[in-house]
């Protein structure tokens, strides 16, 4: 397997996956926490309502950026081929750009600044968070600047 199929493999599975958790949360479940407020603390840092209007478009979200990165790193050839070219070019772009964007705000957060540093969401930003945003974004640029995949798959 090919660098950038492996890429595109990897950040389309944490993209799933993610989207499978909002899924599981629109059900009103609020696992890892105890309840939606801790849930809302640990994961964003501020107080969101985990309700499935707000997590089922996210869920969407997710599951169309890892599908177009799929395609787009030939994951899903079959796919690729039944998808318009512009959206195989600018989704695995608009996908580095907003995980680049939450690993840079994960950044400021680790230097103190907008998170408390005695917090739960403070070491999984450290620890999990930011690490796995500025590693996908770099994933998810590596599957858009490769060739088309019109002419590979």
């Amino acid at each position: 397997m090919n660098r950038r199929r492996t890429a595109a493999l990897a950040i389309a599975t944490v993209l799933a996956a993610d989207g499978l958790l909002h899924v599981y949360w629109a059900t009103g479940r609020t696992w890892p926490a105890p309840d939606t407020a801790a849930l809302s603390q640990l994961v964003l840092n501020a107080d969101v309502p985990f309700t499935p209007r707000v997590v089922l478009p996210l869920a969407a979200l997710l599951f169309s950026g890892a599908a177009l990165v799929a395609a787009r790193g030939g994951v899903l050839p079959a796919t690729a081929r039944r998808l318009p070219a512009l959206a195989l070019r600018w989704g695995p772009r608009a996908v580095a750009g907003g995980l680049l964007a939450r690993g840079l705000a994960g950044l400021v957060w680790a230097a103190g600044i907008g998170a408390e540093t005695d917090s739960a969401f403070y070491r999984l930003n450290l620890a999990v968070y930011t690490p796995l945003c500025l590693a996908g974004a770099a994933a998810a640029w590596t599957v858009a600047r490769g060739a088309g995949q019109r002419a590979s798959c």
